[in-house]
């Protein structure tokens, strides 16, 4: 093959990869604003897809602790939450300065959900914190992280999940037993990159 059509052929593939990328991943899954994001378990999780919302100027509002209610009120307001991410993984230190259980944060979660999904809003469920944040890093017979993520991420229409979290393979499954699109990220500093996907028409 000569020099310049070795070239276009490379160039052709570039682009036929690329497409394929692309395809690969769930474009389709737009998220609208504002956003409700909120945490089940506690976790300092939210607090590091705040930073990136922030510098994003996306419209959004965090409440740890977000319930049906605070659905409920913001559509009273005429200006309903279109989006709701949470971010799963508990931290007993979190729970236990909240004065609450992981009994008491999957009913909140669970009441969250069902109000989320009456009103039509989508649901993300978020895992950001790699193997730490799961049972595997957890103390000895601790498995409120995994009862979380149980909690969470098959009700989602799309889950967000940092790819060191997923090593064996909990998350992959979630997603193809039940259908919902993933967006796995190397890194947290890529987040910025994925929210801005997400929330750009």
């Amino acid at each position: 093959m000569k020099p310049a059509l070795k070239i276009i052929a490379g160039g052709l593939l570039f682009a036929a990869i690329f497409v394929v990328l692309s395809l690969s991943l769930p474009a389709q899954e737009k998220a609208t604003l504002p956003v409700l994001l909120t945490s089940c378990g506690q976790s300092p999780g939210p607090v590091k897809i705040e930073v990136f919302m922030k510098r994003l100027k996306l419209d959004f509002s965090s409440i740890a602790t977000a319930t049906a209610n605070d659905l409920i009120e913001k559509k009273k307001s005429g200006k309903p939450y279109k989006t709701l991410i949470i971010v799963t993984g508990a931290s007993l230190k979190g729970m236990g300065a909240a004065g609450i259980s992981i009994s008491d944060e999957l009913e909140r979660t669970k009441a969250l959900i069902a109000e989320a999904k009456k009103e039509g809003i989508k649901i993300i469920g978020a895992h950001i914190e790699g193997m730490e944040r799961r049972a595997q890093g957890a103390a000895s017979g601790d498995n409120t992280d995994e009862q979380s993520i149980d909690a969470v991420c098959p009700q989602a229409a799309l889950l967000l999940i940092r790819k060191d979290g997923d090593s064996d393979g909990r998350f992959t499954t979630i997603s193809r037993s039940k259908r919902i699109p993933m967006i796995a990220f190397e890194k947290n500093m890529e987040l910025e990159n994925v929210l801005k996907s997400l929330f750009t028409p």
